[in-house]
C-alpha cells in the first residue's frame, strides 16, 4: 500500500440545493487539485438529509453524477460522497466513489434511519461492496451503518473504511465511541465525515469528521466549524500493526444472511 492522502470536507451542507452545493464543495476542491488522493464529502452532500429529497433523486446519468466525475478528474483525486439516486427498485442513499481514472463504484445504504423515516422513502442497500484503490482495500459505509459491526466486520478483505455521514450533534458521544471501535476491532483505518451547521429540520450538526488508526489513535478530529483538512495515511504502519497484533486469526467465524445459499 502506498501513502495515501485522504482530505475531509466538512461543511455545512446547503438545504434542498445541489447546484448550491456543487458550488459550494467545488470550491473547497479546487485548493486539493494535485494535494490530494481521496476527496471525501458528507451524506446527501447534495441536499442535507431529508426524505423529501427523494422526491427529486437524480439518475445515474444526472448532473451530480457526471460533476463528480469531472471534479475526480480535475483534481487528479478520488471524489466521494453520497445523495439520493433513482434507480430500479426505489430511491437509494447511494455513496458514489469517482476515481480521476474515470472509474465510478457504488454503495447503496444498508442500515436506513427507521427513527427519522428513512425506511420509508428510500430503499434498503443489499450489497457489501469493496473498492480497490491505489493499493489500498476501501469498505464504503454511510452514516447510520456504524452502528451495526456485523456487517462491517473485516473479513481479512479491507484496510480502510470510509464513513459519511450527517450525524446529529445530539448524539455525538456516540459517534466519537463508534468510530474508535470499528478501527480497533477490524484492524483498520477509519475515515469519517460528518457535516456541521443547522438543516432544514432545526438539527445541529457538530462535526467531528476524523481519522482513526488501527490502535484507536485520533490522527485527526475536526471541531464543529467548516474545515478542509489532509491527512496521509501510512500503508506501513497498518502492516507492522496487524503483524504485531493479529488478533484477527482468532476472529469467531460466521456467514451472514446475505452470504448464504439461496
Amino acid at each position: 500500500m502506498e501513502t495515501l492522502r485522504v482530505s475531509l470536507l466538512q461543511l455545512a451542507t446547503l438545504w434542498h440545493d445541489p447546484p448550491g452545493n456543487r458550488k459550494l464543495y467545488g470550491q473547497a476542491m479546487a485548493t486539493l487539485a494535485g494535494a490530494s488522493d481521496l476527496i471525501v464529502l458528507p451524506e446527501t452532500f447534495t441536499s442535507g438529509f431529508s426524505n423529501e429529497a427523494a422526491d427529486s433523486a437524480e439518475r445515474m446519468e444526472g448532473e451530480t453524477v457526471a460533476w463528480m466525475r469531472a471534479q475526480a478528474a480535475a483534481t487528479g483525486a478520488a471524489v466521494v460522497g453520497s445523495l439520493p439516486i433513482r434507480a430500479e427498485g426505489g430511491v437509494y442513499n447511494r455513496l458514489l466513489f469517482a476515481t480521476p481514472e474515470g472509474e465510478l463504484h457504488a454503495y447503496d445504504k444498508r442500515h436506513l434511519f427507521r427513527m427519522a423515516g428513512e425506511h420509508e422513502r428510500y430503499a434498503q442497500g443489499r450489497r457489501r461492496v469493496l473498492i480497490p484503490y491505489r493499493g489500498w482495500r476501501i469498505l464504503p459505509q454511510i452514516c447510520y451503518d456504524l452502528r451495526f459491526p456485523v456487517f462491517m466486520r473485516n473479513r481479512g478483505d479491507y484496510d480502510l473504511i470510509l464513513l459519511v455521514a450527517n450525524w446529529p450533534a445530539a448524539r455525538h458521544a456516540h459517534w466519537r465511541t463508534l468510530l474508535r471501535a470499528r478501527a480497533i476491532e477490524n484492524l483498520a483505518f477509519v475515515v469519517a465525515v460528518n457535516r456541521v451547521g443547522r438543516d432544514g429540520n432545526g438539527l445541529d450538526y457538530a462535526g467531528g469528521s476524523a481519522v482513526i488508526d488501527p490502535e484507536g489513535r485520533r490522527l485527526v478530529e475536526l471541531g464543529p466549524e467548516p474545515q478542509v483538512v489532509t491527512v496521509r495515511l501510512d500503508g506501513e504502519s497498518l502492516r507492522a500493526w496487524r503483524a504485531r497484533f493479529p488478533a484477527d486469526r482468532d476472529a469467531d467465524r460466521f456467514i451472514l444472511e446475505e452470504d448464504s445459499p439461496s
